[in-house]
């Protein structure tokens, strides 16, 4: 069994690292420059060590030719929101092209992006046909096409960026055929890798919206947290005090409040409920949600405003010095990170914006008119530090480290909540 794993990314690349240990893999990328980074052993990502990748088997590749005998492909290409929140599957869609170029009788196409109910027989199939020439088999036509043709599955990805801990091999991973064999085929694949097991669905539709939903509860559940603590913030009361007293319960289930960024909760919820309003149902709740944690970035100026306000200051020519840029702790993923949002809003205030993130090279960065990346925070410099991301290193230093970077008025907004409450000026 020869395997092609399609996108190389923060999903494809341990992905196609595992099945190596066991299958014939090719990684395949459109990105000459990832393509050749991964050829000399670099992830720039930094989630797949050095070492791992001298000790895989993969075959790197941006030739469409060395795809061309595999029997399986695997498609873990990104699935974005354009500027109106829709989802944006223009890359998908390419991906389908490339593999249905290539496709044969028999073959195995795999999705592993996050998309709405529905899409991968809506949306993937139909372009895989017209361009293979050959007819989707599924439970309902299998036996008038006789097999000549081929098959479908889906397997959301569950990868964490940066987690160390919960990794693909160790994360319970569902699977899903459109056919019931071809389903039990998917699933034997990949129980070989994964360790911690499988849970094949029912169906693709049902794996496709068992992914989309994960990560629209987190973020209603944090949404409904970030309220409160707006809330909270109003009567003079510490969040994080009140969700540990809460906590005590044994049926609580804790969030924290915080910038909700990254490429699945602050975008998978858009996904469906595109895919609700299609079938004439408003989500309430989902959009509400998905509101309250786009705003959160606004909620964090106007606390800034009022504080500076009080200190007799403007927002015009402010110096601010946000710790962290990437969408979450102790990671290089910048994919819809909120701390753009700051920067941008601070930007438009007339205030002047220096960044410091030690995961994060300016030349990752397209947005240098917004803000200034910094390799060291200046001393005595800043009117407001806001520290934005729990990175390791920000949690190890003092809080008098952070202080030396700041005017003798010096105003600290923890997002994370590093410190102790009476150590800074705010937190959510």
């Amino acid at each position: 069994m020869k395997i092609s794993v399609i996108g190389l990314g923060y999903v494809g690349l341990p992905l196609a690292i595992e099945f190596s240990k066991s299958y014939e893999t090719i990684g395949f990328d459109i990105n000459q420059l990832r393509v050749q980074q991964l050829i000399k052993n670099n992830d720039i990502n930094g989630d797949v060590e050095t070492s791992s990748l001298l000790d895989s088997k993969v075959v790197f590749t941006s030739s469409i030719e060395d795809i061309v005998e595999s029997d399986i492909y695997i498609v873990t290409t990104p699935t974005p929101i354009d500027e109106d929140n829709n989802p944006d599957l223009t890359i998908l869609k390419k991906a389908c092209e490339t593999v249905g170029s290539v496709l044969k009788k028999n073959d195995i196409v795999i999705f592993e992006s996050t998309v709405y109910p529905g899409t991968t027989e809506e949306v993937c199939v139909p372009i895989l046909e017209s361009h293979s020439g050959l007819n989707f088999i599924n439970e309902e036509n299998k036996n008038s096409i006789n097999d000549d043709g081929f098959y479908c599955g889906y397997s959301p990805e569950r990868i964490n960026p940066g987690d160390k801990e919960h990794y693909l091999t160790n994360i319970v991973k569902i699977t899903s055929g459109s056919t019931e064999e071809i389903a039990k085929k998917i699933d034997n694949l990949y129980k070989s890798i994964v360790q911690a097991g499988t849970y094949r669905a029912e169906s693709i539709m049902v794996a496709e919206a068992a992914k989309i939903i994960e990560n629209t509860q987190r973020d209603v559940n944090i949404a409904l947290v970030n309220e409160l603590s707006i809330i909270f913030n109003k009567l003079g009361i510490d969040t994080k005090q009140v969700l540990r007293a809460a906590e005590t319960k044994w049926n609580f289930n804790r969030y924290d409040p915080g910038l909700v960024g990254g490429h699945c909760i602050g975008v998978d919820p858009y996904y469906l409920a595109y895919k609700s309003i299609k079938m004439d149902y408003y989500p309430e709740m989902i959009l509400s949600g998905r509101k309250i944690n786009d705003g959160m970035p606004q909620i964090i100026i106007d606390r800034i405003i009022e504080m500076i306000n009080q200190q007799g200051k403007q927002m015009k020519n402010l110096n601010t010095l946000i710790m962290g840029l990437s969408f979450k702790k102790d990671c290089k993923d910048l994919r819809n990170s909120k701390v753009f949002n700051l920067a941008k809003i601070l930007n438009s205030k007339k205030s002047k914006v220096d960044i410091y993130d030690p995961f994060i090279n300016q030349d990752e960065v397209n947005e240098d008119n917004i803000f200034s990346l910094v390799e060291e925070p200046r001393s005595k410099y800043y009117d407001v530090i806001i520290i934005a991301v729990d990175h390791s290193v920000f949690a190890t230093m003092s809080i008098n480290e952070i202080r030396s970077y700041g005017t003798d008025d010096l105003l600290i907004l923890d997002l994370k909540s590093i410190f102790p409450i009476h150590q800074t000026d705010f937190r959510l």
